[in-house]
């Protein structure tokens, strides 16, 4: 029985057709279960094969001479502006990278700063809150195991956040990877249905401190913020007035750490 989670960066890998053949069946194995996330996968496959049907025609095309190396600087040091096919040139070369993140729902420079962490905290909320079976790795029996792995990873002390005082228990929580390193992703439930998940890693040399600020994408909401090289993101369905104090409690704890 496949033990390992499913995450972010699989669904992606299973887009774009890279996962080993075992990998690839136990993602295909969660997706026929997970129908909601089987529709956004769906909707990112579709992206992949709009943009492959776009650049086409000039993937197709031979390359001339003229993309020589030593002709490009040559070229480049004569005129101001690259040739056309300089342009299709570079084009070609960053076809792989572009679709991945066009596949992420960016078509421009990925985001940094507080923007990933929303970002990525939004996925997380997305993949795993919907989870009626296995939405976390380490259960909240086990918080004392669950800090002691995430720490670890993280390579600092990692507060598990209590909001109790704020209609949510703790379920428990998990690793998820980032485009920027590991994080930390704690879940919660109001005893109604209503989970919210709290994403926190360290932040790199942007927003290393940063004030709140509110974020949405679809139906999920949230805020996030940074304290000395510290971000956390709050994301839910509930209204953002809702979460807004959940948000506070969360960085009210973090400093008093």
């Amino acid at each position: 029985m496949n033990n390992r989670p499913i995450t972010e960066d699989d669904l992606h890998a299973y887009v774009d057709d890279v996962l080993e053949p075992e990998r690839r069946a136990e993602v295909g194995s969660y997706l026929a279960d997970h129908p909601d996330v089987a529709k956004r996968v769906a909707g990112l496959a579709d992206q992949r094969e709009l943009l492959r049907a776009a650049l086409a025609p000039i993937a197709d095309e031979p390359l001339p001479p003229e993309l020589n190396l030593s002709r490009m600087i040559e070229g480049r040091r004569r005129r101001s502006h690259p040739a056309w096919w300089t342009i299709a040139a570079m084009l070609l070369l960053s076809v792989g990278g572009f679709g991945g993140w066009v596949a992420r729902g960016s078509l421009g420079m990925s985001p940094s700063g507080l923007a990933a962490l929303a970002q990525e905290a939004t996925y997380s909320y997305n993949v795993y809150a919907p989870d009626r079976t296995r939405p976390v790795e380490v259960r909240a029996s086990d918080t004392a195991q669950l800090v002691q792995w995430i720490s670890g990873r993280l390579n600092r002390p990692v507060n598990v956040p209590d909001l109790a005082n704020s209609g949510y228990r703790l379920m428990g929580g998990r690793l998820v990877a980032t485009q920027h390193g590991p994080a930390a992703m704690f879940m919660y439930d109001d005893d109604h249905g209503s989970r919210v998940v709290v994403l926190t890693r360290p932040m790199s040399n942007a927003d290393q401190n940063a004030p709140m600020t509110a974020h949405a994408d679809g139906g999920a909401t949230g805020f996030a913020w940074a304290d000395n090289g510290i971000g956390y993101s709050v994301v839910g369905e509930a209204p953002a007035e809702s979460l807004r104090p959940v948000a506070n409690e969360v960085r009210r704890q973090a400093r008093a750490i």
